[in-house]
C-alpha cells in the first residue's frame, strides 16, 4: 500500500474547568481557581503544533526539568521541539509553550490520535504548584484516495515494455548498394584530382627534362653531360611554346606561359649560358666550371618543373 501524507484536523477545545481551591490540593494550580486570570487559560492544536499559554503570579517560576523531553511519543507521534517564551506583566508572568509534533501514521481512513498530556511544575513560596495540560485528540486522514482497482492500466507500475525489433534487411541491402555505387565514384575522383594531375605533371616537358637530368651521369666528360642537359631543357622550352624558342623570343614565351614569369631572369641566364657553351661568345663557361654549371642547370630544371606544375 503506498504511503500517504497525513492531513491533520483540529477542533477548538472546551473551556477549562478549574476545581475549587483548598488546602487538600496545595500542589495544583487549580487551587488558584479564584484567580482564573493566571490559571490555565487556553490550549489549542494548530496542525501538529500545540500551543499552551499560562498566566503565573510573580512568586512562581517554571521548573525547566518538568518540560516534556523531545523524542518518540508512541508509534505514531514524535515530539520534535519544545519552545517557550515568557513576558512579564504588571501582576505576573505569561508563559507560552509550543510543542511541535511529527505524525508518522499514514492510515487508509480517518484515524484519531491523541496528543499526550503535559504536567508542568512551578517552584515558589510558600509552596510549589503544578498544572496538567490534558491530552488532546488529533484527526489524521489520507491526502490521496484509495488505490485503484488492479486492472489494465491501473495499479502498480509494470516494467517497461521491450522495444519492438524491426527488420533492417532492406536498409542493410540499400546501404551495401550505395557503398558499391560510391566506390567507383571515389576511385574516379581520386584519379581525376590525385593520380591524374600527378601523372600528367610527370609527363610534361619540364618534368621529363628534370627526370632526365637527375638520371644523367656525368661520366668522364662533364662538358658532354652539360651539353645534354642544355639540349633537354631547350627541347622542353620548344615543346611548351609549340615552336622553337630563341633568346630574343623569351618575352614572347613568358607572355604565352605566364606561370614562368617569375623565372624570366633565370631563363635569360640559361639562354646566355647555352649560347656561350654551344656557339662561343664573349663569356663561354670554362671547362673547369662544367660540373658547377650542370648543378645550376639541375636546379633551374627543377624550378621550371615546379612552375609548370603550378598551372595544373
Amino acid at each position: 500500500m503506498p504511503m500517504r501524507s497525513p492531513r491533520i484536523s483540529t477542533a477548538e477545545p472546551p473551556a477549562a474547568r478549574l476545581p475549587p481551591a483548598g488546602p487538600e490540593r496545595p500542589r495544583s494550580l487549580a487551587g488558584w481557581g479564584a484567580r482564573a486570570t493566571w490559571a490555565l487559560a487556553s490550549a489549542m492544536v494548530l496542525g501538529a503544533l500545540r500551543r499552551v499559554t499560562f498566566d503565573v503570579p510573580r512568586r512562581l517560576r517554571l521548573d525547566e526539568a518538568s518540560l516534556p523531553e523531545v523524542g518518540r511519543v508512541g508509534a505514531a507521534l514524535e515530539l520534535r521541539s519544545v519552545t517557550r517564551e515568557s513576558h512579564a506583566g504588571p501582576t505576573g508572568t505569561r508563559w507560552m509553550l509550543a510543542l511541535e509534533y511529527q505524525v508518522f501514521a499514514a492510515p487508509a481512513t480517518v484515524r484519531v490520535l491523541e496528543l499526550p498530556p503535559v504536567r508542568l511544575r512551578f517552584d515558589g513560596t510558600p509552596r510549589a504548584e503544578e498544572v496538567r495540560v490534558d491530552a488532546w485528540p488529533l484527526a489524521v486522514a489520507p491526502l490521496s484516495p484509495e488505490p485503484f482497482a488492479n486492472r489494465e492500466g491501473l495499479g502498480e507500475l509494470r516494467p517497461d515494455t521491450a522495444p519492438r525489433l524491426l527488420d533492417a534487411g532492406l536498409e542493410r541491402r540499400v546501404l551495401w548498394a550505395c557503398a558499391a555505387l560510391a566506390l567507383p565514384l571515389v576511385g574516379y575522383l581520386a584519379w581525376v584530382y590525385g593520380a591524374l594531375p600527378w601523372w600528367t605533371a610527370t609527363r610534361r616537358p619540364f618534368g621529363r627534362a628534370y627526370r632526365a637530368l637527375r638520371r644523367q651521369e656525368p661520366g668522364p666528360s662533364a662538358a658532354e653531360a652539360w651539353s645534354e642537359a642544355c639540349r633537354a631543357l631547350h627541347a622542353a622550352f620548344n615543346e611548351t611554346a609549340g615552336r622553337v624558342v630563341f633568346a630574343d623570343g623569351i618575352d614572347r614565351f613568358v607572355a604565352q606561359a605566364p606561370r614562368f614569369a617569375g623565372l624570366r631572369q633565370d631563363i635569360l641566364s640559361f639562354f646566355a649560358r647555352s649560347q656561350a657553351g654551344f656557339f662561343g661568345g664573349a663569356h663561354p663557361p670554362p671547362p673547369a666550371d662544367a660540373a658547377a654549371e650542370r648543378r645550376w642547370l639541375l636546379h633551374f630544371a627543377r624550378a621550371c618543373r615546379d612552375a609548370e606544375r603550378g598551372a595544373a
